[in-house]
């Protein structure tokens, strides 16, 4: 990392900037140029491992990639504010970020339900005691992404506030 003043090197504070991301870009192989895609997700954290979980159909491009390759990397972020420091005649946007590298398991029967229920669900407020058409999981495809390497970064305020 070209400016370690930004760097965020302890776990719980990535994991502080992982919750308040709302959206994971997953960069998947596909020959000469890699596909990203962009997908909500939630998050579960055992110990120092972070895992963190996306749903979506069993078909297209992203489904391909990921059964022929069952890696990806991923970059999550969270724009705080655009800052024009006056005296420094300097503009900067101040920001939150996370990237990593994952191994991806496709969840079935017990462990695919208990991840829609107690994590994919259970991440937001409105979700958390909604009754979903419970019909639809044999025909969604649900990841687990095995975090295996993750770096942060933050160009924070002056004050820190921001975390």
């Amino acid at each position: 990392m070209r400016r370690k003043d930004r760097e965020v090197t302890g776990f719980p504070e990535i994991v502080k900037i992982v919750e308040q991301c709302e959206i994971v870009r997953l960069g998947l192989s596909d020959g000469e140029y890699p596909y990203i895609v962009p997908m909500n997700f939630a998050y579960e954290v055992e110990g120092e491992q972070l895992y963190l979980y996306v749903h979506g159909a069993m078909a297209g491009r992203r489904y391909e990639l990921l059964t022929q390759n069952p890696v990806c990397s991923f970059e999550m972020d969270k724009p705080l504010y655009m800052d024009c420091i006056t005296e420094m005649k300097d503009v900067t946007m101040r920001y939150l970020s996370v990237m990593g590298k994952a191994t991806v398991t496709f969840l079935e029967g017990e462990d695919k339900k208990r991840a829609v229920d107690d994590v994919i669900m259970a991440r937001h407020e409105e979700t958390k005691h909604f009754v979903y058409n419970e019909s639809a999981l044999p025909r969604t495809a649900v990841l687990k992404l095995t975090v295996t390497a993750i770096s942060a970064k933050a160009n924070r305020a002056k004050d820190g506030a921001d975390l």
